[in-house]
């Protein structure tokens, strides 16, 4: 099991990068960048890629409808090659109030846009001259739709890797089984081993049915809140708020995709009340209604013996990728928190 960590977006990035070649030695396999609507994560894998030398780089993610799908693939063979193919492109469409509020783009077709722009993307990384004819992208353009003067070409630079690995963050069954279909690896959140066949299952199945052996085994990259003792369960408490933000406030009602999916769980009370308390406006009271047990079930905090039984859950639902974010006092304890994970997982 590969061991990741997603570094913050919102500050102390030099500072994390900085100390990154200790989490190297300590087992650390991967890093994701996010982006949201912070700092764009391209110029920052940049930086990471020149003060790393083992560690892969991952996106995580870049949105699917603020970039081209051609300028995808060039930032991906760009990212790949200054890393020295160390790279992981992963891709999702974030959701409308980020995309139409921040980007100005309207939030169409995301699963059709998803599977066209994957398909692109390769197109590029072959060298492909590019001609693509798609419901949501046409390449070139055709006549009629801009100057009439547009015609294939190809990527000039030779890619390090003629197919760079995709990961598609995804919790809908449809994009899940898209995921499946067509990406090395899947990334869902709030990820509760125990409850993942029931929520995902036959959309996984329905994907891997048309997955083209090439692609491997699909890597399923989970996260979760690590630390390990005898009196840190309290640390679960940070948990609270994230996880009433995105199931109360990430969208409006009927168009929230993390309170469908705590009502998919089975949480279809806890996730009624903490979106109405949430967008009222009363913040604190919608974070004490997360359940203790979500909160317990997708961590990784508590004694050494917990942490073991969770991590055999994570396994034995399939996760082959754990994407942890290690709670210490100080950079020491977090670094031996990646190795005692580390060799929990080996």
């Amino acid at each position: 099991m590969r061991i990741g960590m997603a570094l913050n977006y919102s500050g102390g990035f030099k500072e994390t990068v900085a100390e990154l070649a200790d989490y190297e030695k300590a087992g650390l396999d991967i890093v994701f960048v996010a982006e949201a609507y912070s700092f764009d994560a391209v110029s920052q894998m940049g930086y990471i890629a020149a003060r790393t030398e083992r560690l892969e780089i991952a996106s995580g993610i870049l949105p699917i409808y603020s970039r081209t799908p051609t300028l995808l693939a060039m930032t991906a063979a760009g990212m790949d090659f200054v890393s020295d193919g160390r790279f992981t492109l992963g891709l999702g469409t974030s959701g409308p109030q980020v995309i139409e509020g921040f980007h100005g783009v309207p939030y169409t077709a995301p699963i059709g846009r998803t599977r066209e722009v994957i398909e692109i993307c390769r197109k590029v990384w072959q060298r492909e001259r590019l001609e693509y004819a798609g419901k949501h992208y046409t390449l070139p353009l055709p006549a009629g739709q801009g100057t009439g003067l547009g015609k294939p070409l190809k990527l000039i630079n030779h890619p390090v890797r003629p197919r760079i690995p995709i990961v598609v963050a995804a919790i809908g069954p449809k994009n899940v089984a898209l995921t499946a279909e067509l990406a090395e690896g899947w990334e869902p959140i709030f990820y509760v081993p125990e409850k993942a066949a029931d929520v995902w299952g036959s959309a996984l199945a329905e994907g891997k049915a048309l997955r083209d052996p090439s692609l491997g085994s699909l890597d399923v990259i989970a996260q979760a809140s690590l630390a390990i003792g005898d009196d840190v369960s309290g640390l679960l408490e940070f948990g609270r708020p994230m996880l009433a933000l995105y199931i109360g406030g990430m969208g409006a009602k009927g168009k929230n995709f993390y309170n469908d999916l705590a009502r998919r769980y089975g949480y279809e009370k806890e996730a009624e009340q903490i979106q109405e308390l949430y967008l009222d406006g009363k913040k604190d009271e919608a974070a004490a209604l997360v359940p203790q047990e979500l909160l317990e079930k997708m961590s990784l905090i508590g004694p050494e013996g917990f942490v073991r039984d969770r991590l055999q859950a994570m396994k034995e639902s399939g996760v082959t990728t754990l994407n942890v974010t290690p709670f210490g006092k100080d950079h020491a304890e977090r670094v031996r928190l990646i190795e005692q994970i580390k060799e929990m997982a080996s």
